[in-house]
């Protein structure tokens, strides 16, 4: 599956189609760049592409967090070609060269397992399903398991920033909001807490998660606690007189006419503001400043799941409307990232 306008080719795991794909591309110099969890292994597959793929090959030593986060032309010089594991690309992010996105799908999970531990679970008749990329292929067959146990599932499609139905991103989850008045809960299809969280924040339905891998579900996830926190993360700013907007250099984050409008808004209500550039954001870089609190514009996550690392409170662009009085604090609004 080909994108022109992002040179994007996508894979759906490490084999003889990559290869081949490598091979004909013949570029002078490869990058891989891989996930943390699969660093420890990235040398290996470097091997197999210099061998199988006959082209040089360069390890990016900074992992990725996801589609939006690929390697600079600083990070790679005179790379013609990257090879990104675990994920997608994101159709509305240009990229600096062409990309091969590896997206490792995983086969594994027994549809009809799945669905009787749902069903034992006495979880809701009206079901959304959202799945990281990595098991999207299952998302037909627990369709249909689901469905042969009376519920009733939906699966929506989401903005231009999601390349597929039903997929999840860490700061867009549209495809769930598409269908969230048609549901009375969600089920997120996949492993470990990021997704779940985060599908969480954005949709006010119960989510509960379902590891295909370990045929283990879930409590559903405490969405009122973590409106809680962010609340008071709000509470805790609202005195704040001198603010600093950050604003990420990756192209994939990068919302610099955002922190423009709300640096506007916060002079018109009487506050200082300035803008920090950054490419990947340590709470050490926040250190020392003068500003009593910030906005972030990159990843919602930042503020969201790394908030309380930071020295003063990082808020999201409708929390910090919020402060402002623009909006109210609920509905609570996730920043979706567009």
């Amino acid at each position: 599956m080909t994108d022109p306008d992002v040179q994007a080719v996508v894979f759906p795991t490490v084999g003889p189609a990559l290869f081949a794909a490598v091979r004909a591309a013949r570029p002078g110099r490869v990058v891989l760049q891989v996930p943390a969890g699969l660093v420890r292994n990235a040398h290996e597959l470097a091997e197999r592409l210099r061998d199988e793929g006959g082209a040089p090959v360069i390890l990016a030593a900074r992992p990725c967090f996801g589609a939006c986060d690929f390697p600079s032309p600083d990070e790679a010089p005179r790379s013609e070609l990257a090879v990104v594991l675990g994920h997608a690309p994101i159709p509305n992010v240009p990229l600096p060269r062409r990309t091969f996105f590896v997206e490792m799908r995983e086969p594994a999970g027994d549809p009809e397992a799945l669905a009787a531990t749902v069903a034992a679970a006495g979880l809701p008749r009206r079901l959304g399903l959202v799945a990281s990329v990595q098991h999207l292929d299952l998302v037909p067959r627990l369709e249909a398991a689901l469905a042969a146990r009376g519920y009733e599932t939906f699966v929506g499609s989401g903005d231009r920033r999601l390349y597929y139905r039903a997929q999840a991103l860490g700061c867009n989850y549209t495809g769930a909001e598409a269908v969230a008045d048609r549901v009375d809960g969600f089920l997120f299809v996949g492993t470990g807490q990021f997704h779940p969280v985060g599908l969480a924040f954005a949709v006010d339905r119960p989510v509960w998660a379902l590891d295909p891998l370990q045929g283990t579900l879930e409590p559903p996830i405490d969405r009122a606690t973590l409106v809680a926190r962010r609340q008071l993360a709000v509470a805790a700013a609202r005195d704040a007189r001198r603010w600093g907007i950050l604003v990420s250099t990756f192209a994939g984050q990068n919302r610099a006419p955002t922190a423009l409008a709300l640096r506007a808004r916060a002079e018109a209500a009487g506050r200082q503001a300035e803008l920090l550039y950054f490419d990947r954001l340590d709470p050490r870089d926040l250190e020392g400043r003068a500003f009593e609190a910030y906005v972030n514009t990159a990843c919602p996550r930042i503020a969201l799941d790394d908030g309380p690392s930071y020295p003063r409170p990082v808020l999201t662009p409708p929390e910090f409307l919020m402060v402002l009085g623009a909006l109210p604090l609920a509905p609570y609004r996730f920043d979706t990232y567009h």
